[in-house]
């Protein structure tokens, strides 16, 4: 699984990496709200775990603002709050379990896959299409005009994500954020890997589907987004 942490206590992270990763996940971390809820937004997890005691943005607040933006990433709600108060309230910002404090990691990772599962089989049957470029997220599947396409795993973590995002405008830092997380690579890994990307999905075929939008980001669509240039005196009157 692609899991996120959103948890500011640096011993549990520590140990829920230990753990899981043990187990063969792949684990983001995030040791406040407002960083948790950009990565939340613009990542693509299995599942997250949320505490609710944050610093910038309590955990209710990132569980609801992460539903208003329309993601459906299955949550797990971790903290010390025990109440049915504290619990209906967690359900009720959007929450889809709540494990309270303290708890037993085969547990978490238990609670963790059943939500995951529960996830694909709520959003992941579908087939991600942009013209004859199809994608399946529960297989990795990834096919053009019929024929199999084979991706090495970054290009096809930026196909998912550019594809998911059809037909916006995905800027590099999105990009960047959703595979590399918080640490991208100083050399300029990203423009190779998306060279990679056209290079597979695009350059046996003869109408392009990853367009280049220069300064703003990528986008991946049937049609270039056209830039319109305004006469100077137009500009210049509005």
């Amino acid at each position: 699984m692609h899991l996120l942490v959103i948890e500011d206590n640096p011993d549990l992270v520590a140990n829920l990496c230990d753990y899981l990763e043990g187990r063969g996940h792949h684990v983001e971390v995030a040791y406040d709200g407002y960083s948790g809820l950009g990565r939340a937004i613009h990542g693509i997890f299995d599942a997250m775990v949320l505490d609710l005691m944050l610093p910038g943005l309590n955990g209710l607040e990132v569980c609801s603002r992460l539903r208003q933006a329309g993601k459906r990433v299955p949550v797990l709600i971790l903290t010390a709050r025990d109440t049915l108060e504290d619990k209906l309230e967690g359900f009720g910002s959007g929450a889809d379990d709540y494990l309270v404090k303290p708890f037993d990691l085969p547990e978490l990772e238990a609670r963790l896959n059943a939500l995951a599962r529960r996830g694909r089989c709520g959003s992941n049957t579908l087939m991600l299409r942009v013209g004859d470029l199809t994608f399946a997220p529960d297989t990795l599947r990834v096919q053009r005009n019929g024929h199999d396409l084979e991706l090495p795993p970054i290009p096809l973590r930026l196909l998912e994500v550019l594809i998911r995002a059809t037909p916006r405008v995905v800027t590099r830092a999105e990009l960047e954020q959703a595979v590399w997380g918080d640490n991208p690579p100083d050399s300029d890994a990203l423009r190779s890997h998306l060279h990679q990307l056209r290079t597979i999905i695009d350059r046996p075929f003869p109408k392009p589907l990853l367009h280049t939008l220069r300064g703003l980001g990528y986008r991946l669509a049937e049609e270039p987004v056209e830039t319109v240039f305004l006469p100077t005196d137009c500009v210049n009157s509005a």
